[in-house]
C-alpha cells in the first residue's frame, strides 16, 4: 500500500475523475490510473468505480478511511519534525444543514485561527452522515446515530429543539374559532426525507395533508417561513427576536420537538481531530440543551425527526 497510491484514491474519490485528481497531485491521469491499478493490484480488489464522478466500492471504502487517517498523521509528524512551511492536514467533517447554521458557527472562527489545518465541510442530513463515516468519506460527524460506527468514538452533544411557528398574517388566513386548520394552512418541508413538520400533521388526524413546499437550504427554509410561504419547524436557535417582536407567532403553545444530535469521528490518535473534538464539545456546551433535557422530555420527541 505505497503512500502515493493512497494520495491517489484520495484525489480520485475526492474529485471525482482521474482528470481532476491528475490536476491536483500535479502529474498526468495516466499516472493517477497507474497508481490505481497498482493499489488494486495490491490488494487484489477492484477500489474506484469508473463512472461519473467515481465512487469507492467497499473494499476501497476501507483503504479510502485509511488513507485520509494515514494523511493526517503524516501532516502531524511532518510538523513534529519541523518541515519547511505549515503542514496543512483536510479535516473532512459531515454536519447537517442547521447545526452549521446555528451553533456550529462558533467553530468555525476558531478554526480560522488554525494554520495547520483545512476544514472540508460536507453538509449532509444528520441520519445519513454516520454513513459518511462507514465510507471513509469523512473523518468526524454530527450525527442523530447513538450507535458508533466501527473504529470511532461517540458522545452525545445535545438536542436541537425545534417549535411550529408561522406569520401572523398565515395563521389568521388559515383560523377560526381560535383553532388553527392544519389540513389547509400551507407546510413547509426541508427535502423528502424532512418528515418533522409530516409527523406532527399526522399526529393530528388530519382528514387531508395541506399543500406543501420544499425549501432545501436552512436559510432559505427559514426566510420562507417569515415570507409566509407556509408554516415550519424551526430551530429556537434560529429565533433571535422573531416571537418577541411578533414578526412570527407559535401556532401551538408547549408544543417542541428535542433532537438528538451525537459527534462521532475516528479513534485515531491526532491533535488536530482532538482539537476539532474538543471546538465541537464546547460549541454544544455553549448553544445545545444539556444531554439531561432529553431524558427529562422523552415522548415529546419521540418518532420526530429533521434530516437536514
Amino acid at each position: 500500500m505505497n503512500l502515493e497510491h493512497l494520495k491517489a484514491l484520495v484525489a480520485v474519490i475526492d474529485e471525482g475523475t482521474f482528470e481532476a485528481a491528475a490536476d491536483l497531485l500535479r502529474v498526468t491521469p495516466s499516472a493517477v490510473s497507474q497508481r490505481i491499478k497498482a493499489l488494486e493490484a495490491s490488494v487484489g480488489q477492484v477500489l474506484v468505480r469508473r463512472r461519473l464522478p467515481c465512487t469507492a466500492t467497499d473494499a476501497g471504502a476501507l483503504l479510502l478511511r485509511m488513507a485520509r487517517q494515514v494523511q493526517v498523521l503524516e501532516a502531524e509528524t511532518s510538523a513534529a519534525l519541523g518541515s519547511s512551511g505549515p503542514a496543512r492536514a483536510h479535516l473532512p467533517v459531515a454536519v447537517n444543514a442547521d447545526s452549521l447554521a446555528t451553533w456550529l458557527v462558533p467553530v468555525l472562527h476558531q478554526a480560522a485561527a488554525w494554520e495547520d489545518s483545512v476544514l472540508d465541510l460536507h453538509v449532509e442530513d444528520q441520519g445519513y452522515s454516520s454513513q459518511l463515516l462507514r465510507e471513509g468519506e469523512v473523518m468526524g460527524a454530527v450525527t442523530s446515530d447513538p450507535v458508533p460506527v466501527s473504529g470511532c468514538r461517540v458522545e452525545l452533544l445535545g438536542s436541537m429543539r425545534y417549535v411550529p411557528v408561522a406569520t401572523p398574517g398565515l395563521r389568521r388566513s388559515f383560523s377560526g374559532s381560535g383553532r388553527v386548520d392544519w389540513a389547509a394552512m400551507p407546510v413547509l418541508k426541508f427535502n423528502t426525507k424532512d418528515n418533522l413538520q409530516q409527523q406532527l400533521l399526522t399526529a393530528k388526524s388530519l382528514p387531508q395533508f395541506p399543500p406543501t413546499h420544499t425549501v432545501p437550504s436552512s436559510q432559505g427554509f427559514f426566510a420562507a417561513v417569515k415570507a409566509g410561504l407556509g408554516w415550519g419547524m424551526i430551530p429556537e436557535l434560529q429565533l433571535t427576536d422573531e416571537l418577541a417582536s411578533g414578526a412570527l407567532v407559535l401556532l401551538e403553545d408547549n408544543v417542541h420537538q428535542d433532537v438528538a444530535l451525537y459527534w462521532q469521528a475516528w479513534t485515531l490518535d491526532s491533535e488536530r481531530l482532538k482539537r476539532l473534538t474538543a471546538a465541537v464539545r464546547r460549541a454544544a456546551q455553549d448553544r445545545l440543551l444539556p444531554g439531561d433535557a432529553l431524558e427529562a422530555n422523552g415522548p415529546s420527541r419521540a418518532g420526530y425527526t429533521r434530516q437536514k
